[in-house]
């Protein structure tokens, strides 16, 4: 197999796992918004953790191959600042009662901002 082809297979690959991540980080929201007690704590830690593996990956590749594109550079930049805005609110949201109503409220926007994130 060509060094190409395998280039094309892992750009293949990877884009399917992201995208298998946007679905799986869809059915989380779902899950902390429907649940309470131990388990919305459970479903909102596996949250914060895939979110974190999700933006790494996309840090450390998608994002240099993206600038090399023609526009590139400011449609990662976008996407940087996003995800800024989205740690910080996860960083508020870390600190909060599970349970605490305020709590849904931002997690809520939240949900909002890293959907539309993922549809960009």
């Amino acid at each position: 197999m060509s060094t190409k082809t395998t280039q094309v297979s892992s750009t293949t690959d990877l884009v399917d796992l992201l995208k298998a991540q946007h679905g799986r980080i869809r059915d989380l929201f779902d899950e902390v918004m429907h649940s309470e007690g131990q388990e919305r704590k459970e479903s909102f830690r596996a949250l914060v953790r895939l979110l974190a593996v999700h933006e790494t990956a996309e840090e450390e590749i998608v994002h240099p191959v993206a600038r090399r594109l023609p526009g590139g550079d400011g449609i990662v930049d976008d996407r940087l600042a996003e995800e800024r805005e989205a740690k910080e609110l996860l960083s508020e949201l870390d600190g909060m009662d599970t349970d605490d109503p305020a709590f849904l409220k931002s997690l809520d926007k939240l949900r909002m901002d890293v959907l539309t994130h993922a549809r960009a």
